[in-house]
């Protein structure tokens, strides 16, 4: 006779576990939402506080206009203008041509900001370069310098009569005018090199730091030079930063304001209306005409996002065209 074991059948869940589990989940979620929120927040303010609110005070400027009616002596008051402004700005030679200027000098500045510092930061990668925490010192300290004070001290340089420089020069029978038509603009061009040109070499170089020590002794075995490692095996691994640094410096060089305004004072060559940002400046504080600086600035603005959203495109196509390749 054997004897059968029965065993109980496990017992039910309670009802309540799968919505005790869903609020669990839910307050997790919001946990870390709220988290996300906390994190955000900075960025947030400041991108309202120092770019939106700014941005649309302009747009609603350029649309309006102060009216003094009463043959200019009874009390301003604000109308709408609509597109005038935008048209007057459009039609002006002096905006056209500061425009014309600020893309010539972008022409010229960026290859040599983007070639020359990814040259240094190559050059300290290989480790040619001897004491290469105080060459890199060396190197960045001109972007410590304010830019006002950059301008000034090459003015100094560039002023004939007390220029070192120039003095040196004439020792050697060699005239130039550093302010001159055809000098200003490389001039200026080489005081924003000089400021920098240092601070981009340490973004390429901490690129090149993250590069696979492995892939460089490889291309080594494989018996390429210290020249052609660094170009075609280096160069293409930091093509993001390479196109991030062209992207920083191609906005930064729309807003040229400083080393011309400053130069300004010493040169014939740089007028009021010299680049865009100097239209707006003399249109809002010498001419007192806040609506056509409004203007200005959204179309500089728009110029600029219409720029970088091609350099974006243009860099996104040949990445995919690179992939297809593969």
């Amino acid at each position: 006779m054997t004897a059968t074991t029965q065993h109980a059948p496990p017992a039910a869940l309670p009802a309540t576990a799968p919505a005790s589990a869903r609020r669990t989940r839910k307050a997790a979620r919001r946990r870390q939402l709220g988290a996300c929120g906390a994190l955000m927040a900075p960025f947030f303010a400041l991108l309202v506080t120092v770019f939106l609110i700014p941005v649309g005070t302009a747009v609603y400027l350029s649309f309006h206009s102060d009216d003094h009616p009463g043959l200019g002596f009874g009390n301003a008051r604000t109308v709408f203008v609509g597109l005038r402004s935008y048209t007057a700005v459009l039609t002006d030679p002096t905006f056209l041509s500061g425009l014309g200027t600020v893309a010539l000098y972008c022409l010229i500045y960026i290859p040599l900001m983007v070639l020359g510092s990814l040259a240094l930061a190559l050059l300290l990668d290989s480790g040619v370069v001897r004491l290469r925490a105080s060459a890199q010192l060396g190197l960045f300290l001109p972007h410590a310098v304010p830019g006002i004070i950059a301008a000034l001290i090459w003015l100094y340089l560039y002023t004939p009569g007390i220029s070192p420089v120039i003095e040196l020069f004439a020792k050697a029978d060699i005239t130039i005018d550093f302010l001159g038509l055809h000098t200003v603009l490389p001039s200026i061009v080489n005081i924003a090199l000089w400021s920098n040109l240092g601070y981009n070499m340490v973004v390429f170089y901490a690129a090149l730091q993250a590069v696979p020590r492995e892939v460089i002794e490889a291309a080594v075995v494989d018996g390429a030079g210290p020249v052609r490692t660094a170009l075609q095996v280096k160069t293409p691994l930091v093509r993001a930063s390479i196109v991030t640094v062209a992207m920083f410096t191609l906005v930064w060089g729309l807003q040229l304001f400083t080393e011309p305004m400053l130069l300004s004072q010493s040169s014939p060559m740089i007028n009021s209306r010299f680049s865009p940002s100097m239209y707006i400046y003399d249109a809002a504080f010498t001419r007192n005409n806040y609506s056509l600086a409004a203007a200005a600035s959204v179309v500089l603005l728009l110029f600029t996002i219409a720029l970088s959203y091609g350099v974006t495109r243009w860099t996104s196509r040949l990445d995919r065209a690179e992939e297809a390749s593969r």
